[in-house]
């Protein structure tokens, strides 16, 4: 059900087309809000990406899609160019809500036998560029252009493995750990033009990002046993934390890393 206090503000989904971004992206709309949504899709996959924008206009909601490399500083501008186009013609000049959900990187052990199994210099930069850094680049960009202006709220998704380590998880684990540590630090700078910067944790849940993980089918066994609510996180859990938190009245949660996840990261 729409909300009067987002009806037609703006949101801005990194990573928009499957898992977390593609479950936020329609609660967000079903709650009133229109969606500039970033994703990066091949012919085969593309299909996921034009359902989302079906499922937000069903709702009634603009949908302004971009399949393109979110990691990239001149693609990155391209897409601030048409989201400033267009937000000059709507009643909300600026974006209320952003959330960087981007799922790329290296799932290659530090160390290997083998020289070419062992991840290297540029898969781990290529890794930390786009799972970490990418949300610094893009708040800095949305900020000179005005489009983040008091009350706007910037959401990244964490894991649960910028805490923990598995064998092949290492260059994601270190892309986690440095975006809570991004989080922090734009929290701080920001707070003086009243721009809420925050990470929430998922637990375990079962997305394209997880499946590509070797030994994924471990990871939910576990999870599920460790859970307290006996089962995964689901995509919908987190947009429904998200929906709550972009409420315009909460402004005073920033620098948190916020667990959503029934329990499961309190259970040994």
């Amino acid at each position: 059900m729409a909300r009067e206090d987002l009806k037609d503000r703006w949101a801005l989904i990194l990573g928009a087309s499957s898992g977390f971004g593609a479950a936020t992206a329609r609660a967000l709309a079903r709650a009133g809000m229109n969606i500039f949504g970033v994703h990066l899709d091949t012919r085969a996959t593309l299909d996921r990406a034009r359902q989302v924008v079906a499922d937000i206009e069903a709702a009634g909601q603009k949908a302004v899609f971009f399949n393109t490399n979110a990691a990239d500083a001149r693609k990155r501008a391209k897409v601030l160019d048409k989201v400033e186009a267009t937000l000059a013609e709507e009643e909300h000049k600026a974006i209320h809500f952003v959330l960087h959900s981007l799922a790329f990187g290296t799932l290659l052990p530090f160390i290997a036998d083998d020289p070419e199994g062992a991840v290297t210099e540029a898969q781990m930069e290529m890794t930390l560029r786009v799972m970490a850094h990418s949300l610094v680049y893009w708040v800095q960009d949305l900020v000179r252009r005005n489009l983040l202006v008091r009350g706007s709220r910037v959401y990244a998704l964490s894991s649960e493995g910028s805490v923990r380590v598995t064998v092949p998880y290492g260059a994601v684990s270190a892309a986690k750990a440095a975006l809570e540590s991004h989080v922090r630090q734009l929290a701080l700078e920001l707070g003086p033009r009243g721009i809420a910067v925050n990470a929430l944790r998922p637990g375990v849940t079962d997305t394209p990002a997880l499946r590509a993980i070797p030994g994924h089918e471990r990871w939910i066994e576990e999870a599920k046993r460790r859970n307290p609510g006996g089962r995964l996180t689901t995509p919908e859990d987190v947009a429904t934390t998200l929906v709550a938190l972009a409420d315009p009245e909460v402004t005073w949660i920033s620098g948190a890393v916020i667990p959503v996840d029934g329990g499961e990261s309190v259970v040994g």
